[in-house]
C-alpha cells in the first residue's frame, strides 16, 4: 500500500487563489458567492483528507464523502475492518489512518499499544464514544454508553451484580431454560429434524433474559411470537437507523442531540420502559422480591436513592438486549462448527456428560467443570467475536509512545477485534476451529491483546461471566442429549450479516437436531 492523500480540485492552495481571482473579475455578486462558497468547501475538505498525510501516518486513502468507508454497506463490519487490517499489517506499521466522513480516525494495530490503550493508559480512553440522548432517549444512555462520572459511578454501583456468588443465585432460574429447551427439543425432534438453530438458540436467550432480568416467564417455545421476543428482534435485526447513519452519530453526537435524535426505535423503548416501570411497581406494592437483576436495581434504588426509573429502564433493557443477542449467536456460531466438526462434538459432549456424572446432574457446579467446552466457546469467540471493532474515545491529547504522532482530545481510535483474531500470525489456519487453541498452555504462549471479544480493562463486558454462563447451559443441554450435524440448508461457509450493529450470520443457519 502506497500512502497518499486524495486529490480533490486544483492540486494546492495557489492554483486556489489563481483560480478565486480570476472568477472574481468576471462574475456577479451572488454567483461569486457561490462559487466562493464551493472553492472554500472544496479546500476545506481538501484540506481534512489531508490530516493523516500531514502527520506522517499511513492512511487508508479516503473518497469524498464516505471517506474511506464507501463500500461499508456492502460488506460487514468484519469484513470491512479486515480487508483495511490485511491491507496495511504488511508493512510493520503499528497503527493507520482513516477517515469516516469528513473525520480522521486512527486504527491500532500493535499489540502493545491496544494493551496500553486499554489498561495503562486508560484514563486517555475512559469512553466508547457511543451516541446516546438521555433527554430524549432514555433507554440509550445505558452502561456501554454512558460516560465519564456517570459511567464510573454506575459501574462501581452494578459490579457487585455480576459476581461469582450472585451467577450461582440465578443458577437456578438457567437451569429451569435449560429444561424447557430439553423438552421443547425432545418434541420438536423426533426421530431427526431440520432445525434453524438460531431461532432455537434466540428463545432460549430470550427466556433466560427474560427470567433473570425481569422475572417474567416469556415461554418463548410455546409462544414465540411473544411481545418480549419480537421488540428484542427489533433491536438488532431492524434498528433505527442504517449502520452508515448510526456511525455518523457516533462521530458527531452533540449534533444529534442538538437535532433530538433518537437512537432506539420509539415502540422497543416504551414496551421496555414500561415493562420495567409497571414491574417496579408491582414489587414494591405487593413487597415482592426475587434473585434477578431488576430486583437488584430496585435495591440499590431503595439504599442510595440515586437511580432513577429511566436509569433502571436503560440498565435492564442493555442487559436484555447485550445477553439475549450475543450469547443467541455465541451458542448458534458454537453448534455450527460443532456440527462441522464432529470429533470435536464427541469431545464437547464426552466433557459435559463426565461433569454431570461427577456432580449428579447439570448443577453449577458441573457447568463450571466443563473445561473442553469452555475451549469451544472461547475459540466461537475468537472466530465470531459479537463486536468486530472495539471503539475508544480520547478523553485528552495523547503522545502515542515511541512516536511523533498526538492523538487529540475527541478523536476516535479502533481496534480491530475479528481481523486480530483471524490474524494467522496469532492464530495459524485461523479460519478453521479447533478448541485445543484454547487450552491453558497454549494461551498462555499469546499475547493479551490477540483475544478481546469482551474489551479489555476497566472497561470489560460487565456481563463476562453471565455470558459464559448461559452459553455453558445452553450448549450443555443440547450436546448432553442431541447431535447435530450439517444438513443441505446449512450455509458453507456462513457469512456475515451487513445491517446487524453486531456479528450475526446472514439468513437462517439450519441444522439437523437428532436424539442420542
Amino acid at each position: 500500500p502506497v500512502t497518499q492523500s486524495v486529490s480533490i480540485g486544483p492540486s494546492s492552495e495557489s492554483d486556489l487563489l489563481s483560480l478565486f481571482l480570476v472568477i472574481t473579475m468576471a462574475l456577479p455578486l451572488a454567483v461569486l458567492l457561490l462559487v466562493t462558497f464551493l472553492l472554500l468547501s472544496v479546500f476545506y475538505v481538501k484540506r481534512r483528507y489531508s490530516y493523516w498525510a500531514r502527520q506522517k501516518v499511513p492512511f487508508s486513502e479516503p473518497e469524498f464523502p464516505y471517506g474511506s468507508f464507501k463500500d461499508i454497506n456492502r460488506k460487514s463490519l468484519a469484513d470491512f475492518s479486515t480487508d483495511h487490517y490485511r491491507r496495511w499489517r504488511s508493512t510493520g506499521t503499528r497503527f493507520f489512518g482513516s477517515f469516516l466522513f469528513l473525520e480522521p480516525l486512527l486504527t491500532i494495530v500493535d499489540l502493545d499499544l491496544i494493551k496500553t490503550v486499554l489498561i495503562k493508559d486508560f484514563n486517555y480512553f475512559p469512553d466508547r464514544g457511543v451516541f446516546h440522548n438521555a433527554r430524549d432517549d432514555p433507554l440509550s444512555a445505558h452502561l456501554f454508553a454512558i460516560e465519564g462520572n456517570p459511567w464510573r459511578s454506575l459501574r462501581t454501583r452494578l459490579s457487585p451484580t455480576f459476581t461469582s456468588g450472585k451467577m450461582k443465585v440465578m443458577f437456578s432460574t438457567l437451569a429451569a431454560v435449560g429444561d424447557s429447551l430439553s423438552e421443547f427439543l425432545v418434541n420438536e425432534v423426533g426421530c431427526g429434524k431440520d432445525m434453524q438453530i438460531k431461532d432455537v438458540m434466540a428463545r432460549f436467550t430470550t427466556d433466560v433474559i427474560g427470567s433473570c432480568a425481569f422475572g417474567i416467564e416469556c415461554n418463548s417455545f410455546k409462544e414465540p411470537n411473544s411481545e418480549f421476543r419480537k421488540f428484542g428482534q427489533l433491536v438488532f435485526e431492524t434498528p433505527r437507523h442504517s449502520l452508515m447513519m448510526s456511525l455518523f452519530l457516533r462521530l458527531y453526537p452533540d449534533a444529534g442531540k442538538r437535532l433530538r435524535i433518537k437512537s432506539l426505535r420509539d415502540e422497543c423503548s416504551e414496551f421496555f420502559y414500561k415493562l420495567v416501570k409497571n414491574m417496579m411497581n408491582y414489587r414494591e406494592k405487593n413487597e415482592i422480591e426475587r434473585n434477578d437483576f431488576l430486583n437488584m436495581l430496585i435495591q440499590l434504588r431503595k439504599n442510595e436513592k440515586q437511580l432513577s426509573v429511566e436509569e433502571i429502564a436503560a440498565q435492564s433493557f442493555i442487559f436484555f438486549a447485550a445477553g439475549f443477542e450475543t450469547s443467541s449467536s455465541n451458542q448458534t456460531f458454537c453448534l455450527y462448527e460443532l456440527a462441522l466438526n464432529q470429533d470435536c462434538q464427541e469431545k464437547a459432549r464426552k466433557c459435559v456428560l463426565d461433569a454431570i456424572k461427577k456432580y449428579g446432574g447439570l448443577t453449577y457446579e458441573a457447568v463450571c467443570d466443563m473445561p473442553y467446552l469452555d475451549q469451544c466457546i472461547n475459540e466461537i469467540l475468537r472466530m465470531y467475536p459479537s463486536l468486530s471493532i472495539l471503539e475508544r474515545k480520547a478523553f485528552q491529547d495523547y503522545h502515542i509512545p515511541d512516536s511523533n504522532i498526538v492523538i487529540p482530545k475527541g478523536m476516535k481510535i479502533n481496534i480491530p477485534v475479528f481481523a486480530i483474531h483471524r490474524d494467522e500470525r496469532y492464530y495459524p489456519n485461523p479460519d478453521v476451529f479447533d478448541p485445543d487453541r484454547f487450552r491453558p498452555e497454549e494461551m498462555a504462549k499469546r499475547h493479551l491483546s490477540t483475544f478481546l471479544p469482551f474489551g479489555e480493562g476497566p472497561r470489560i463486558c460487565i456481563g463476562l461471566r453471565f455470558g459464559m454462563l448461559q452459553s455453558r447451559v445452553g450448549l450443555a443441554t443440547i450436546l448432553s442429549r442431541f447431535k447435530v450435524s450439517p444438513c443441505e440448508k446449512t450455509p458453507i461457509p456462513v457469512e456475515f450479516s451487513n445491517t446487524a450493529i453486531v456479528l450475526q450470520p446472514k439468513g437462517a443457519v439450519w441444522l439437523k437436531v437428532e436424539p442420542l
